[in-house]
C-alpha cells in the first residue's frame, strides 16, 4: 500500500500546502518517513490525514473562481464505525465550501471498501452545494464501491458511474478535467 501515491502531475497547477484556503496549508511533507497507516499498512507520506483512521485524501486541484475541487482518496470509507463523511465534511469540505468550492470531484479508484450508515451528512452536503449551483461527482470509484453506495441510497446526492468512469483523467489538464465533469453532470441533470 505504501507504493500507492496520490496523483502528483498537477502539482505545477495546484499544491494544497501552498494554498492559504486549504485545510493543509503550510503542511510540510517528509517523503523519507512513513508514519501514517491504514490497518497497519504504511501509506505514502503525500496523503493527507483529515482525522479518519482508515481514509486519507489529497486535494489535487482547487479553482475558487469557478468553484471546482478535486479530491483523491485512499483507504476504507467507513461511516459505520468512524463516520468518515462527518469528519470529511466538518474538517475539509466546509472549509473549501466557505471559500467558494461548490463542485466536488471525488477520485475513488483507491478506495478499497465502503461501509455506509445514515445519509444525513451526504444530504446536508448535497443541499449546501446544490443551493449554490454545485454538485458532487464520484469519478473512477470501483464498481463494488458504487454498488454499496447505491445500496445506501447515496446516489441521490452523489453522481456516479456511467460516463463518470473517466479512466484517462490523469492525461487531462485539471481545468479541462473539471469542465469535462461539469459538462457530464449538466447532461445528466438536463
Amino acid at each position: 500500500m505504501h507504493q500507492i501515491e496520490p496523483f502528483s502531475n498537477w502539482l505545477q497547477y495546484y499544491d494544497s500546502s501552498q494554498d492559504e484556503n486549504s485545510p493543509f496549508f503550510e503542511k510540510e511533507y517528509n517523503y523519507d518517513l512513513y508514519t501514517e497507516t491504514i490497518y497497519g499498512y504504511y501509506i505514502d507520506p503525500a496523503w493527507d490525514n483529515f482525522g479518519s483512521e482508515t481514509l486519507y485524501l489529497k486535494t489535487l486541484y482547487a479553482d475558487y473562481e469557478r468553484g471546482y475541487g478535486v479530491l483523491e482518496f485512499i483507504g476504507e470509507w467507513n461511516d459505520t464505525l468512524h463516520n468518515d463523511i462527518m469528519t470529511l465534511k466538518r474538517d475539509v469540505l466546509e472549509q473549501l465550501m466557505y471559500k467558494g468550492i461548490t463542485k466536488f470531484i471525488l477520485i475513488g479508484e483507491n478506495i478499497f471498501n465502503f461501509h455506509g450508515s445514515d445519509d444525513l451528512y451526504y444530504e446536508e452536503w448535497f443541499d449546501e452545494v446544490e443551493d449554490a449551483g454545485g454538485w458532487i461527482a464520484a469519478v473512477c470509484f470501483p464498481d463494488f464501491i458504487q454498488q454499496e453506495m447505491i445500496r445506501h441510497k447515496l446516489d441521490r446526492y452523489i453522481n456516479m458511474g456511467g460516463t463518470l468512469q473517466i479512466d484517462n483523467w490523469r492525461t487531462v489538464h485539471p481545468a479541462r478535467f473539471c469542465e469535462l465533469v461539469d459538462t457530464l453532470i449538466v447532461r445528466r441533470l438536463s
